[in-house]
């Protein structure tokens, strides 16, 4: 079964299958804010029906990276400036109380699981290697949520994590390539340093270095995305005032 040309078949259900190779194309830039994802189309290019190409399309849906046009199709999310400040401003907020939360609630298993990453994160410094290190990223950050132990908490990350437009900053790195060093040792030293705050248990340093890498994607932002500075100012101020530790 040719269901992705980048993966070999797992054991989970083929919607899943499916919605976890869009999403990595979306991520990957395969597919563009805007962009029709026709079932007809995926169905042929994966070598499945329809059924598991139309419920994977709910679940990318549901999940925040595309949305349903009535008459029309379903199409990867366009987003406004106020939908990309909106999903930062949330991230400042919900990332760095994960973090805290898991701190005291993370398991050697998932400490190890991030280790693994951070590792092969580093390993993933070449342009064509972006998507990669991309899906890496995704991964620490969905496991520090998983391991607050807030279900809540996971759905509203996940949600979150899927409105952010990091495949639109990380295309800036394409068009300009001598950032591409830079960037990924920043952001193995930012989730290594998160790491080492969760391995000593130590809350207020794992939610302070969850801040500061979220911070970094402000900058981003502004710099490559045009997000006026005095909205994601605005966000800044705010998610620092909520997450504000009562003396």
């Amino acid at each position: 079964m040719a269901l992705s040309l980048e993966r070999e078949l797992t054991h989970k259900p083929l919607k899943e299958e499916v919605y976890d190779a869009l999403h990595r194309q979306i991520i990957a830039g395969k597919y563009k804010p805007g962009d029709w994802l026709r079932q007809e189309d995926i169905a042929s290019q994966m070598g499945v029906s329809m059924t598991p190409v139309r419920e994977a399309l709910d679940l990318l849906v549901s999940s925040g990276l595309a949305e349903r046009v009535p008459y029309r199709g379903v199409r990867v999310r366009e987003m406004s400036v106020k939908d990309v400040a909106d999903a930062y401003g949330l991230r400042l907020i919900l990332e760095p109380l994960a973090a805290r939360e898991a701190a005291s609630h993370i398991t050697a298993e998932q400490v190890s699981r991030l280790e693994e990453i951070v590792a092969e994160i580093r390993k993933h410094i070449k342009l064509n290697e972006m998507p990669i290190e991309r899906q890496l990223s995704g991964e620490f950050h969905a496991i520090v949520a998983e391991a607050s132990g807030s279900d809540l908490l996971i759905k509203l990350y996940s949600i979150v994590a899927n409105a952010f437009p990091d495949w639109l900053l990380y295309e800036a790195i394409y068009r300009d390539p001598e950032l591409l060093t830079g960037t990924f040792s920043q952001t193995y030293n930012e989730l290594k340093s998160i790491l080492d705050a969760l391995k000593r248990g130590n809350a207020d340093q794992a939610a302070q270095r969850t801040m500061e890498h979220v911070l970094d994607s402000g900058k981003w932002l502004e710099e490559y995305l045009d997000i006026p500075a005095e909205l994601l100012r605005e966000k800044e101020e705010l998610a620092k005032f909520m997450t504000k530790k009562p003396k």
